[in-house]
């Protein structure tokens, strides 16, 4: 996919959903999240900065857990002390509850992100919520008592998935740097979009699933140590709660 407007990551206007020209193994084809996800006025708002202010940073990580990215990308968290988000896909969830519990164990915060990775946007509040809670409910097969305190809807096509997930005590996610991992563009890619686009309360969009995600825990277990260099600090997006 061409960068909008020849940048390396693409601005904060509205960027079209396209379907990238490979599906991953399961079946599934990911496209690219609109950057600028529709929000109705009395739905809550979309969180897209940090909890705490000065030059602090979150990672946050789609559509996994994934048999061979998600072990790695913790280990890689593990050995730089930092936590993130992961957003699971709830059937990927499913498949691989062991990767759930290490996620959790491991002292990172759990989100929602669909049980298929469905586009919600024209979906009724019913539906969105039977959904939504076929998904905390895997959740919590893999972690009993897991808090699940984010919701992040599949392409950032939202609805009215706000609004509902703020009823069943989600926030919902957003981000505010996006470096388009899903399209593979080569590590050293990834380093410099996060090196040049990180500033103070990014809320950093990655993928640890959905796709071969080599390239992005690469970049990450490369980049941690730049960002803790300049003095950023790793730590949640917004506060926990509607």
């Amino acid at each position: 996919m061409a960068h909008p407007q020849g940048h390396d990551r693409p601005p904060r206007e509205r960027l079209p959903a396209v379907p990238c020209t490979t599906a991953p193994a399961d079946g599934h084809a990911h496209r690219s999240p609109d950057l600028s996800p529709s929000q109705d006025p009395v739905a809550p708002d979309i969180v897209d900065s940090t909890a705490r202010g000065g030059r602090s940073v979150a990672l946050t990580f789609d559509d996994g857990p994934d048999p061979r990215n998600t072990p790695r990308l913790l280990d890689v968290l593990r050995e730089n002390r930092v936590r993130a988000v992961f957003c699971l896909w709830g059937d990927h969830a499913r498949r691989h509850p062991e990767l759930v519990e290490r996620i959790a164990v491991e002292g990172h915060t759990l989100g929602n992100h669909g049980m298929y990775h469905d586009d919600m946007s024209t979906w009724s509040p019913e539906r969105i919520r039977e959904d939504l809670l076929e998904t905390d409910a895997v959740i919590r097969e893999a972690v009993p008592h897991a808090r699940v305190p984010y919701f992040r809807a599949p392409y950032g096509a939202w609805g009215r998935s706000p609004e509902v997930a703020a009823e069943l005590g989600m926030r919902p996610l957003g981000w505010s740097l996006v470096v388009q991992d899903w399209d593979s563009p080569g590590t050293d890619t990834l380093v410099r979009r996060l090196e040049e686009g990180v500033t103070s309360r990014s809320v950093v969009l990655l993928h640890d699933g959905g796709g071969d995600r080599a390239q992005t825990v690469d970049a990450v277990a490369r980049v941690i140590p730049v960002l803790k260099a300049e003095g950023r600090r790793f730590t949640l997006p917004a506060a926990h709660g509607p």
